[in-house]
């Protein structure tokens, strides 16, 4: 029972969640104007070129525990960086900031995008990939909704069951 309890720990936090909408943090760097209270950067304001029902991953994101990531531009072939602060661990180490790699699929940038990212965590022998998509709310508001897979480090074959 001793083992399974930290299982079971990793379990309940990847079911419970691994669902959990993240939220854009609203920037004024940047901003022409707000729209319904929308983050900035391009998905809102008084630009013209953009649609104000335009999701943009570019930005700070916040979900309901307190993880947050940031977002760095997404290139013109999708590809993008960030960083990640999870508020959620069951490593006994001191939580640290995380790289991000990721993709935004292209043709759906002038409205609601899929996206995939990955993120090695410096804190611990893990590693997590993300796959979601980004959605304007009836507010106006950018929501990320994503699925989740941690993989850990496993010593053995024996022990791959446990390791996602």
């Amino acid at each position: 029972m001793v083992q399974a309890t930290p299982f079971l720990l990793v379990l309940f936090l990847a079911l419970g969640a691994h669902s959990l909408p993240a939220k854009k943090v609203p920037s004024a760097v940047g901003c022409t104007g707000w729209a319904g209270g929308c983050g900035c950067r391009l998905c809102c304001g008084t630009r013209a070129e953009f649609s104000p029902l335009q999701c943009n991953l570019t930005g700070r994101w916040v979900n309901d525990l307190g993880s947050n990531m940031t977002i760095f531009e997404v290139n013109k072939t999708g590809d993008f960086a960030g960083i990640y602060y999870t508020a959620v661990s069951v490593t006994p180490e001191k939580i640290k900031k995380s790289s991000l790699l990721g993709y935004q699929h292209l043709p759906n940038l002038l409205n609601q995008p899929t996206f995939g990212f990955i993120v090695n965590w410096t804190f611990s022998d893990s590693i997590t990939v993300f796959t979601g998509q980004c959605f304007v709310d009836d507010d106006g508001k950018e929501v990320l909704k994503t699925t989740w897979l941690l993989r850990s480090h496993a010593d053995n074959l024996g022990d791959d069951w446990k390791a996602t």
